[in-house]
């Protein structure tokens, strides 16, 4: 082992004449210096213990960054969901109301399932979270524009629905942007394991959802349906129209409706 100059080498401890600016230092790292009063043992006459090369030194332990497992059942349930919202579109499009309805009963189970699933096996996640409200948003633009096509709803109310959407789209991106650990880079940014938000709805908001999944729902079987209902549609449709704008403003004055998700923190070394 080789010393700077300020240390000196002794093997079985300090003469008790030696001056008290000599200090005997012991430190731990992955090879310890001193194991024994037969080691060799490094005094430094300056009162600092020496410097250990830089392959014995031990590096700090980097912080690891908070991630979670997005693979889950419900969070496929979820995707699945989404994916059929093309169908149903064109279906609607193309007046083949049986499929369509049959792919919103799809839509509505499946949204009860993963719920449940994400609760009674503790599969909840941050992501779901994002994905759960994302999927829901996708269903009800998918029928707001081609119920709207197929001049089934009002464009009035088409335009407010779509109009709140695309707001809270835009607020949703900026506030992963501006919640997101550094470094922000684009790769991280669209990384979902790395939580940053969770997106919690407001009481207005759930049951404004639930109403405007009614209103889709029944205009979309109503072609089905041997009667007229066009009466109660008007009315449940000024219905959806006063919770939509309502639940949009609930956003700017909840306190509870975004949690930034901060990573632990690691414990100080002792």
């Amino acid at each position: 082992m080789i010393l700077s100059r300020s240390v000196l080498l002794c093997t079985r401890g300090l003469p008790k004449n030696a001056p008290n600016s000599l200090r005997i230092y012991s430190w731990t790292s992955s090879k310890p210096v001193c194991s024994s009063r037969n080691a060799v043992c490094a005094v430094s006459r300056s009162g600092q213990p020496p410097q250990l090369p830089d392959h014995q030194q031990t590096k700090p332990k980097l912080t690891e960054r908070l991630r979670e497992n997005i693979y889950t059942y419900p969070n496929l349930l979820t995707v699945s969901r989404i994916l059929a919202c093309p169908v149903l579109g064109w279906a609607i499009v193309q007046d083949n109301f049986v499929l369509a309805t049959s792919l919103l009963a799809y839509a509505g189970f499946t949204d009860l399932v993963d719920g449940w699933m994400a609760r009674r096996f503790n599969m909840r996640s941050v992501l779901g979270t994002i994905l759960d409200p994302a999927a829901d948003k996708t269903l009800m633009t998918t029928l707001t524009v081609t119920l709207a096509i197929k001049e089934l709803i009002p464009i009035p109310l088409a335009v407010i629905i779509l109009g709140r959407d695309v707001l809270l789209s835009l607020s949703a991106f900026y506030i992963r942007y501006t919640s997101l650990p550094p470094p922000k880079t684009w790769g991280r940014y669209w990384d979902f394991s790395l939580p940053s938000a969770e997106v919690r709805p407001t009481t207005i908001s759930k049951y404004n959802t639930a109403l405007q999944l009614l209103l889709m729902g029944v205009t979309t079987v109503s072609p089905l349906i041997p009667y007229d209902i066009q009466l109660g549609l008007q009315g449940l449709q000024i219905i959806v129209g006063t919770t939509t704008i309502w639940s949009g403003a609930s956003y700017l004055w909840s306190r509870d409706a975004i949690r930034i998700v901060r990573s632990p923190r690691s414990p100080p070394n002792p």
